[in-house]
């Protein structure tokens, strides 16, 4: 095995069970490491190695690299854990990467609920440099792998996982799902979020305080279970953990220059002792952007564009709800409009169809009822998708159409993001010093 075999593996091939095996291999509990456990370490010290946040990770992943080195030679020798050439070389899958931290960073931070790091794309650009990033999903994490050379660690509700986030971090970042609290004694405070996601955000922040925290949700947070969910999650938040947290804003991520109509509700907070007293939301950069913008420059396969017999299908769906007095349905995106939001799953690609008169070659590619439609009907593309959430054009996209739906659809729009953060930033003393280097 090489650096080059790492995302096969963890890709789920025929390697995916592989794991390395030694005295360093075990978890707090005395388990046996997954090998994507094991490379979260790994890969989170060698990218940390020369700041001091690399301590965190330090002696378990040079006891991994030992195991390794043995397990790689005539199982005497430990090359790995001592040579910094033949990590480099070993582990370059994750060092040559197209979206690298910044050597000398301006301030860190940590990237929870990953995705696919659409935080990590706006706060590198910025000048952070993330610490420490959390993505249970394997398909995500292994795109977050080809792009930032990072295997995020898994499961964020598990202790062990908690037990590797670095101390002295400036930001927090999060895009937690929404959940609805138990509020079992109608206190609406820190032990009501228990069993939910947002607890261990919370729980994450009472721990490190961090100088500020930036969260992510869909905008029906603001009325999730009649109001209460949001009321508990700000009395947590600037009661019990003791932060300035202005009131949440919807963010348009169209009004930051990518053409999707994607409304998000976003909570920012200040630790008190940062003198933050006001904070305003940004105000929108560029409206101009449509789908003509972000759209594919050559023809693209026929497998995007849909069947006859599922436009019928499209076509009858929507005369269902129209005749109900719903505005339900498929819809076409013109060159010159903006697109609805892309979401997973339900109407998600039926609501940003788009018509595409350049396919020629009309051979079906995959199985369908019925013929290629003769009127340009198709899918976006994961690469539009992608742009219209404001992804560089060389973000690495290995992964099932499937999946790559999924992986965006569940991203943050980055430029509204970074519009944002850019605003946190503003208002945050800047350090006396620099990051102190290991």
């Amino acid at each position: 095995m090489d650096g080059l075999a790492i995302k096969e593996i963890l890709s789920g091939g025929q390697r995916a069970n592989m794991r390395f095996f030694g005295p360093h291999c075990l978890d707090s509990e005395g388990n046996p490491m997954s090998f994507g456990q094991q490379m979260a370490v790994v890969s989170h010290y060698l990218h940390n190695r020369c700041h001091a946040s690399g301590r965190t990770y330090q002696q378990k992943a040079l006891g991994l690299m030992k195991d390794m080195g043995r397990s790689l030679s005539d199982g005497s020798e430990d090359w790995l854990a001592s040579d910094t050439a033949a990590q480099t070389d070993f582990f370059r899958e994750f060092l040559d990467v197209p979206f690298k931290s910044p050597a000398d960073p301006q301030f860190t931070f940590i990237d929870l609920f990953a995705g696919i790091g659409g935080f990590r794309l706006a706060m590198q650009s910025l000048g952070g440099r993330c610490v420490f990033s959390s993505e249970w999903d394997e398909q995500a994490q292994r795109t977050y792998l080809l792009n930032y050379g990072e295997v995020p660690f898994g499961d964020i509700t598990k202790e062990e996982t908690k037990s590797y986030i670095p101390d002295g971090f400036d930001l927090l970042c999060a895009g937690f799902p929404c959940q609805a609290f138990s509020l079992a004694g109608r206190r609406m405070g820190f032990e009501e979020t228990r069993g939910t996601l947002f607890f261990d955000v919370a729980e994450i922040i009472r721990r490190k305080r961090p100088r500020a925290f930036f969260l992510e949700n869909v905008k029906g947070l603001l009325i999730h279970d009649r109001g209460r969910t949001i009321s508990t999650i700000l009395n947590v938040l600037r009661n019990d953990l003791d932060y300035y947290v202005p009131e949440p804003e919807i963010v348009n991520a169209m009004h930051f220059g990518v053409p999707q109509h994607r409304e998000r509700v976003y909570i920012v907070g200040f630790r008190k002792d940062q003198g933050v007293r006001d904070f305003t939301y940004p105000k929108p950069t560029d409206t101009t952007k449509t789908f003509a913008d972000v759209k594919e420059q050559s023809p693209v396969s026929a497998r995007y564009y849909l069947s006859t017999q599922y436009i019928k299908t499209l076509v009858r769906h929507k005369e269902r709800h129209a005749a109900l007095g719903h505005g339900f349905g498929y819809e076409i995106i013109s060159d010159n409009s903006v697109a609805n939001a892309i979401v997973v799953g339900g109407m998600g690609r039926e609501r940003n169809l788009v018509v595409d008169r350049r396919l020629t070659d009309f051979t079906p590619e995959t199985r369908i009822s019925g013929e290629v439609n003769r009127e340009g009907i198709r899918k976006m593309t994961p690469r539009e998708w992608a742009r219209l959430q404001g992804f560089p054009e060389e973000f690495i996209i290995q992964v099932s159409d499937t999946a790559a739906y999924k992986q965006f659809g569940n991203s943050v729009a980055v430029p509204a993001i970074k519009a944002t953060a850019e605003e946190i930033l503003k208002r945050l003393p800047k350090r006396s010093k620099k990051y102190s280097k290991a």
